[in-house]
């Protein structure tokens, strides 16, 4: 999508002229791919008013002409040090680059290679907050295989089964329906470990009367989907029914409160007030969303006293959370995308009714 790519390096270039900068030197290989779509291991982009440069190695030649046809490519040893020296070259004097990215001794090098040095910032990771029409038709794809490796994984999601297994097959599901790998860890926590926020896979056996959180996602053409069902093991306590009701009850006054222009740190307040008002904040211990696209956190973050805002077509995670220490927790989480012209979008669409199996 050589225009795409091209249309997203003007906008940089908007952002770039209110730096006072001549050039951007984007050396995150995620912001990389976004603005060339060259996926290789190691590149680096130099974007000035009229031109791009795309630096990589000798092992990715023809890969780069391949997916970043429509800009000038070069192979130098150094790739960042490298256009920074030919961006002097070019009367370059004032150049922007990603300094959340680079190490001390890169940005000693940078220092040395010619032009003067100024902070590009995020400005990258701004402009992918909000997503295109194909960007989103991928997410919507991702999630979908993620629903439809969860509906065919809860046949087999029974008590006498290890975390480990419950986690292996899902994954391979995702595979099967046609994805290209796990957005992450898959995260499967059983009875008292599904009251740990990111907790690992083991090979605790499922046992009756337990929670089983699961969190997991399908990475489809390099965009992510992010996912929580909690089901529960049967019996049903009369206790998993009420933290499960509130949870849900919280996920949906952050879903309704997802609107263009809608502040964060309020979207987030909308869903954990619901969780503090029943006496559980303190068992509520994380943010209540983040975007999602090429990496499975992005801008913006929905977290108490956000300030930014929602714009159109951003997509990002509602997934608040109680956890009661040594008993047992829920989470539940959609991804949405915030419409200007409609209500939000649900990308996953798996039943949040608690799932009792």
């Amino acid at each position: 999508m050589p225009e795409v790519h091209a249309f997203r390096r003007d906008e940089l270039r908007a952002l770039l002229a209110k730096t006072g900068a001549d050039a951007a030197l984007v050396t995150r290989l995620v912001n990389v791919r976004y603005l060339t779509g060259f996926t290789g291991s190691n590149g680096a982009l130099l974007v000035t008013a009229d031109a791009a440069v795309l630096a990589t190695d000798g092992r990715y030649i023809t890969q780069s002409e391949l997916q970043a046809p429509d800009v000038e490519r070069t192979i130098v040893p150094a790739v960042a040090t490298g256009l920074a020296e030919r961006a002097a070259k070019n009367g370059v004097e004032r150049l922007a680059f990603e300094s959340h990215d680079v190490t001390v001794d890169l940005a000693e090098a940078l220092a040395t290679a010619g032009p003067s040095l100024t902070k590009l910032g995020r400005a990258v990771e701004t402009l992918r907050a909000v997503k295109d029409d194909e960007e989103v038709t991928l997410l919507r794809e991702a999630c979908a295989v993620a629903d439809r490796a969860f509906a065919r994984l809860l046949p087999s999601l029974r008590a006498g089964r290890t975390e480990k297994e419950v986690g292996r097959e899902l994954e391979a599901l995702m595979l099967e329906e046609g994805g290209d790998g796990p957005s992450f860890e898959t995260i499967v926590a059983s009875g008292p470990n599904s009251a740990v926020p990111h907790h690992r896979p083991t090979d605790r056996v499922l046992q009756h009367g337990e929670f089983v959180k699961l969190d997991f996602g399908s990475l489809y053409q390099g965009y992510h989907s992010d996912m929580t069902r909690t089901v529960a093991l049967e019996p049903v306590a009369d206790w998993q029914r009420d933290v499960y009701a509130l949870v849900a009850d919280a996920q949906a006054a952050g879903r309704a409160a997802l609107a263009v222009g809608a502040v964060c740190g309020d979207v987030d307040k909308a869903a954990r007030d619901v969780i503090v008002a029943a006496g559980h904040g303190a068992d509520y211990t994380h943010s209540l969303g983040h975007g999602v696209g090429l990496e499975i956190h992005e801008a913006p973050t929905l977290r108490a006293g956000a300030t930014d805002t929602l714009a159109d077509r951003t997509p990002v995670t509602v997934e608040p959370g109680v956890y009661l220490a040594g008993r047992g927790g829920v989470r539940i989480e959609d991804t949405l995308v915030v419409r200007a012209d409609a209500e939000p979008e649900l990308l996953t669409t798996t039943t949040k009714d608690l799932i009792v199996l």
